[in-house]
């Protein structure tokens, strides 16, 4: 706190180092001439003064009553006192004083004066009034910092004090053990009154170390979710650090409510492929198969012209590579292999038709023990993969694409890189539109999962996507059956049973 009569005399600029020949005129001429004490001082050195050289005047009728006339020495008294009391600026105006108050006595006679005395004496005097007066400045100006740093620190912690005691957020102040030494009004509401003295992970239900607290939400016994900010502190006064809690229960609530409407879109879409998938099965790909058996029995009925029967058989071939299309739409739209053979088999079967259609080859890699997963994780697995595969297919313009596929005890593991031309990343995809709309469906997909999605990529160099979803396992009954209806291949002829065998269920 601020002293009550601060310290006279100091120095605008308290870092300024006094002493210099410069610093010494200044405030030699800049006396406190307002100070009446000051003056007082003035006057004993006047005073002494004129005492000497009456002594000095009188010295013959005098006799020896005063040998040496008054000392010149006395003249440390007044500027001891003016160097204590006002530091260099008294002392150096007081040594000037008596200094130009002595010269008429160093120009008397030799028979009258000591000038060669007086003179060693008033040099003594003017190094003792600048010494004295310096150091007495100097520590003033040590003093005047001490006190201006003390106030600045009460005035911090005043400040500190009433933001911790409005702050609406929970604050808890910890020693060096991780007790709590401190707690806000919202934190004894929240803690209790048995907050302070307690060890902090038991209120916060977090073992471990504090630390790792940082920027992790917790749910606290209010019911609602804070995210626990944790800030070390100088070791003063035994606080070591601080945990702030700031609610962000509504934050929470809108983002698991945002995921879970994402869920429910992604549960729509896939409901939506299985359905038109079942469709393209039950409908247009068994009127296609019925087309082409109904086309290949009249080109071998009797009767029926050369011609006639080769534009008949043209007919069929063109039924038969329609229904094949839609049997690799259907596929597409939801693959019977994942559901009956897992993540590896269904990527296989999925990579080899895209060599097959469009040429380009694709390598599989997979690391680590195969093994079932969950349904969600191995179809979400499989559409990053189908949806990257397709992105390098239609918009990379790769030589060359590679799959990877890695299996761990937590994480499943996905990359998807290609040779092609690539882009910014920093654009989210420019390539095109249909991209970025895929890489937004793929880090939607990992996300929902509790995963991570990246994209590596630069123009020139190649894109590489790369997933990392946990693995959880496949559970009893939890996987899908193959949906389509059976239908008895003996109820029709040979040729269109060979067709619908060679078609997958939706």
């Amino acid at each position: 706190m601020a002293s009550s009569s601060a310290p006279e005399a100091v120095p605008a600029r308290l870092g300024e180092r006094p002493g210099r020949l410069a610093d010494v005129v200044v405030r030699a001429v800049h006396p406190p001439l307002r100070d009446r004490r000051f003056w007082a001082i003035q006057a004993v050195v006047v005073l002494l003064a004129g005492l000497h050289l009456f002594v000095d005047l009188r010295s013959s009728s005098l006799g020896g009553a005063f040998p040496t006339g008054i000392p010149v020495a006395l003249l440390i008294v007044p500027v001891g006192y003016a160097a204590m009391r006002y530091g260099l600026t008294g002392s150096a105006a007081t040594a000037a004083w008596a200094t130009l108050l002595w010269l008429p006595d160093l120009l008397l006679p030799r028979d009258q004066g000591h000038a060669p005395s007086d003179v060693v004496n008033l040099v003594l005097v003017d190094a003792v009034a600048l010494f004295f007066g310096q150091r007495i400045e100097a520590e003033r100006q040590a003093h005047a910092r001490v006190e201006q740093a003390t106030l600045r620190r009460a005035n911090a912690e005043a400040g500190y004090r009433q933001l911790f005691e409005a702050n609406r957020a929970p604050i808890l102040v910890l020693d060096s053990r991780g007790t709590v030494r401190a707690a806000n009004p919202t934190a004894t509401a929240l803690f209790g009154d048995g907050a302070v003295g307690a060890p902090a992970d038991v209120l916060v239900g977090e073992a471990g170390g504090l630390e790792t607290l940082d920027g992790r939400v917790v749910t606290l016994r209010d019911g609602h979710d804070y995210r626990v900010g944790f800030a070390e502190l100088p070791e003063d006064g035994g606080a070591a650090a601080q945990l702030v809690f700031e609610d962000v229960t509504k934050e929470r609530s809108e983002s698991r409510r945002a995921a879970r409407q994402r869920a429910l879109m992604v549960a729509a879409e896939e409901e939506q492929r299985h359905r038109l998938a079942r469709e393209l099965h039950d409908e247009p790909l068994q009127l296609f198969l019925h087309l082409a058996r109904k086309l290949e029995v009249l080109a071998e009925s009797a009767g029926v012209p050369p011609s006639v029967a080769a534009s008949l058989d043209d007919a069929r071939v063109r039924s038969i590579e329609a229904a094949t299309r839609l049997r690799n739409l259907a596929r597409d739209l939801r693959p019977p292999a994942l559901d009956q053979l897992g993540l590896v088999p269904a990527l296989s079967g999925f990579l080899a038709e895209i060599e097959d259609d469009s040429g380009l080859p694709v390598v599989l890699e997979v690391t680590g023990v195969v093994r079932r997963l969950a349904p969600d994780v191995e179809l979400g697995a499989f559409r990053i993969v189908q949806e990257a595969v397709h992105n390098a297919v239609r918009h990379a313009r790769a030589r060359a694409v590679r799959v990877g596929v890695a299996f761990s005890d937590e994480l499943l593991d996905l990359s998807v890189a290609d040779d092609g031309r690539g882009f910014d990343a920093g654009d989210g995809g420019s390539e095109g539109s249909g991209a970025h709309l895929g890489l937004v469906g793929m880090s939607e997909r990992a996300g929902l999962l509790g995963g991570r999605f990246e994209v590596r990529a630069a123009p020139g160099r190649g894109t590489e996507v790369r997933a990392s979803l946990p693995c959880e396992p496949a559970t009893s009954g939890s996987r899908a059956r193959p949906s389509a209806p059976g239908r008895s291949p003996s109820s029709r002829g040979s040729a269109l049973a060979a067709a619908e065998a060679s078609t997958p269920p939706s």
